[in-house]
């Protein structure tokens, strides 16, 4: 007989969402550098580069957007947690820093109601923006 619920902690707290992302600025970039912040507490992170063309108006160009897919864990109790995923969608300026773009997408993030934290480091022509799960 197979018993359900049983806590793992190993495979529990290695479970997060997948971290993408894209860009639809003609000058800014993005890359996921680490793809999963695990509810054991391993960041995700994305690189941002160059300097923004910006929004012109309505649509995704000049656009930067970071999507923080949903997933499924379980708790010490045998509970499961279900966390919605994130879509954050942020229109730039022209001529927007990179670093400018990951201060904003950690304001946005730590102002939410959603389980993470974000920071950003680095500066004008590349900077990292740095996701944690927090509950």
């Amino acid at each position: 007989m197979i018993e359900k619920n049983i806590y793992n902690p190993v495979v529990e707290l290695a479970k997060g969402p997948e971290l993408t992302a894209a860009s639809y600025d003609k000058t800014q970039c993005v890359e996921v550098m680490a793809a999963k912040p695990t509810v054991g507490g391993k960041p995700g992170s994305a690189e941002i580069t160059g300097r923004a063309t910006g929004h012109p108006g309505a649509g995704i160009d000049g656009t930067i957007n970071l999507w923080l897919s949903i997933f499924r864990f379980m708790r010490p109790d045998g509970t499961v947690n279900h966390v919605a995923g994130w879509n954050i969608a942020l229109a730039l300026k022209a001529g927007q820093t990179a670093l400018e773009t990951a201060k904003a997408f950690e304001a946005y993030i730590n102002s939410g109601t959603r389980p993470y934290k974000a920071s950003a480091s680095g500066g004008d022509d590349k900077a990292l923006v740095t996701i944690t799960y927090k509950e």
